[in-house]
């Protein structure tokens, strides 16, 4: 997993950023620089015009500031960010209630804040509906747009899951696995790739500026891209994240007012850039510049993604309600690694360890009403507003459900009936088992946190880790293990 947490060890500088007079680029307008342009600049001794950012004041402890509400904002997440206390909070708001959820987005608050050193851009690069694979993106087709431009990503192809699929279809695989917005992608592809108005990639071996080895090619780029994309934008959303080191080992601190979606883009590219190509990347003539010449100014949509007091409808366990299945993986990510800690592991009794094929009896079933709008290998979609469309609303994810007896597309499922058999098929995996999480209007949901996963009364808790944690429900309690012990053991029968 990326580095997420201060290390006492690195320099402490303060970030910086371009100041431009024109932030908002018409769409039509010519294709934004990109740090190739930049390097070749610097090379010829051409210096980019870089400015100081400007800075927060030096805040007295306790002062209170004006906030308004966002789109996810809880309040454990906002203590984190100004750097002070839940109960500060509830203090100086008595009209928030201490079991809120989620905030309602333009909700005036008066924050307790507590200064950070070296807060850095307060300028936002793009809204959380432009970042997540949500309702903006209906009527949208990844196809189309790239069969109408002129770049190298319009005949670009490589074979992944089986077969051979073009770059508009890549572009799509990733932004439906890992729930992110296809013009994002495109968007990010270009500015690093040229992907949509050059005639060949760039010369370099990495597109992205990716290192792992062996993960070269750009769609491999693009899929490291994605998974660094998510962590950043859910280390926001959590709290977890309020500080992160670029690759020359600068501290970074986002502006406590910033949104999730424009944290988790400082955050990609700090993995990446440092110093003039990273304030680059983050100002408005960087990765915002080349969003707006393509798709618009995504700031003039005012879609909410996650409204205020958002409520889970009531969920069953994934199994049948007279059985006793383990659980084996508490809170860890809905897709890729890392977080967001959005799923849940669950195992069918067996005689055996490994990948052994469930009883027949052991099928996994819906959690609630449904519509099944995605049906494969990777996963299966199961849409509970039954608008077909899976990034609206709240949907169930599904991995790990065997092909033979998997609920085809377009299946009209009730809580409790068949859904499929768990396996090993779609992702890694060491046992048969399923892998369940949520998603509202295309955003993760946390497994632990202010909206919990409940199943059937069962609370999940994060553990120290990935996989670890806990379920309670009145006073039992069950500790996730990939052993499938008695501790593990869990019924959907318990009162």
């Amino acid at each position: 997993m990326n580095k997420l947490f201060f290390n006492p060890s690195a320099k402490v500088v303060a970030a910086f950023m371009l100041i431009c007079t024109a932030c908002a680029s018409p769409a039509n307008s010519p294709t934004s620089s990109t740090p190739a342009s930049v390097e070749e600049n610097s090379a010829i001794g051409v210096q980019l015009n870089v400015t100081p950012i400007p800075t927060r004041p030096a805040f007295t402890p306790g002062q209170l500031v004006d906030y308004t509400a966002q789109s996810g904002d809880t309040l454990t997440a906002l203590a984190s960010r100004f750097n002070t206390s839940v109960d500060e909070i509830l203090a100086t708001n008595s009209f928030i209630p201490r079991d809120a959820t989620t905030m309602p987005p333009g909700m005036p608050i008066s924050m307790p804040i507590y200064y950070r050193a070296l807060w850095s851009s307060p300028f936002k690069i793009l809204p959380d509906h432009a970042f997540v694979n949500g309702p903006a993106n209906s009527g949208f087709s990844t196809a189309a747009f790239v069969a109408a431009q002129p770049g190298w990503l319009s005949s670009y192809r490589s074979y992944v899951g089986g077969e051979w699929k073009t770059g508009a279809e890549l572009v799509d695989y990733a932004a439906i696995n890992y729930s992110l917005n296809p013009k994002l992608l495109l968007a990010i592809l270009e500015y690093q790739g040229g992907a949509l108005t050059q005639n060949e990639p760039p010369v370099k071996k990495r597109l992205l500026g990716f290192t792992r080895p062996f993960w070269d090619t750009p769609y491999l780029q693009l899929v490291l891209a994605s998974n660094v994309l998510n962590n950043g934008y859910y280390g926001w959303r959590t709290g977890s994240l309020i500080e992160f080191e670029d690759v020359d080992g600068n501290i970074i601190r986002p502006d406590p007012w910033q949104n999730a979606g424009s944290a988790g883009l400082q955050f990609y590219f700090s993995q990446i850039y440092s110093g003039e190509q990273y304030a680059q990347a983050v100002s408005p003539e960087g990765l915002y510049r080349t969003y707006v010449n393509l798709f618009g100014e995504a700031w003039d949509e005012s879609l909410v993604l996650i409204p205020g007091s958002l409520q889970q409808p009531e969920l069953l366990l994934p199994f049948p309600a007279d059985q006793t299945w383990n659980f084996t993986g508490g809170p860890h990510t809905g897709w890729g690694t890392g977080i967001p800690f959005a799923a849940l592991d669950f195992a069918p009794p067996s005689e055996k360890s490994g990948c052994t094929p469930a009883k027949v009896e052991n099928f996994a079933t819906a959690s609630a009403n449904g519509l099944v709008v995605r049906s494969t290998t990777d996963g299966l979609a199961l849409d509970l507003d039954r608008d077909g469309d899976e990034r609206t609303g709240w949907v169930l994810f599904y991995l790990h459900l065997a092909t033979e007896e998997r609920a085809p597309l377009g299946s009209d499922l009730k809580a409790g009936d068949k859904i499929g058999y768990p396996s090993c098929e779609g992702g890694r995996s060491t046992g048969t088992h399923i892998h369940i999480a949520r998603k509202y209007n295309g955003e993760w949901i946390p497994a632990d946190g202010a909206l919990p996963f409940v199943l059937s009364g069962w609370i999940p808790h994060n553990g120290l880790a990935a996989y670890q944690g806990t379920l309670t429900k009145g006073g039992l309690t069950v500790i996730a293990c990939e052993c499938g012990d008695a501790y593990t053991s869990i019924s959907g029968n318990y009162p």
